[in-house]
């Protein structure tokens, strides 16, 4: 085989080298990438279409306990709402047997669809019925939020203890019933 024979053929094999490569990089790679694309687009929008499913299929269930959350934020009544709360601390107290020493309120107003009321009691007792109203706090239908809780001790003997608890209650706006 003559030499020029072998690199005509040696030349032919790299231009169909390169040329192979370079379709590679110039079409197989985009449309792979495409199709990859294009499947996970589709598996997010199947998923969309499951979770809205379940949603639908699960409509009553949130909507009556959106309604319940809704009919038990406090009323729009500023005066009323504090009475709310402060009812509710005379119930856990007597329920419990701790003692409350102060109450400290304060409105917020955050935005236009709800304004939040936070109150602050220190509680004095014992390890029982502080922990009992802890538990009156959280199980109360008011839509109260225990925002923070500071354990101290005011004996030696650790025997009786004080409590700093931070409520929140939500009053919604008439927009946002």
């Amino acid at each position: 085989m003559p030499i020029k024979d072998r690199e005509k053929k040696l030349v032919i094999a790299t231009l169909v080298v390169v040329g192979l490569f370079v379709a590679n990089l110039v079409i197989l790679t985009p449309l792979q990438n495409a199709w990859k694309a294009r499947s996970d687009r589709i598996a997010a929008l199947r998923k969309q279409i499951s979770d809205g499913k379940l949603l639908l299929q699960r409509q009553q269930g949130i909507r009556s306990h959106w309604a319940e959350m809704r009919d038990n934020t406090l009323t729009n009544n500023t005066s009323a709402a504090e009475q709310q709360v402060f009812n509710a601390i005379n119930r856990w107290t007597q329920d419990s047997g701790a003692t409350v020493s102060s109450i400290t309120p304060q409105w917020k107003h955050d935005t236009d669809d709800y304004i939040t009321y936070e109150c602050r009691l220190d509680v004095a007792g014992d390890m029982n019925s502080l922990t009992r109203f802890l538990y009156y706090i959280e199980k109360d239908p008011l839509a109260l939020k225990l925002e923070s809780v500071e354990l101290g001790v005011k004996d030696k003997e650790g025997q009786l203890l004080t409590l700093g608890v931070q409520i929140n209650g939500l009053v919604l706006t008439a927009k946002a019933k």
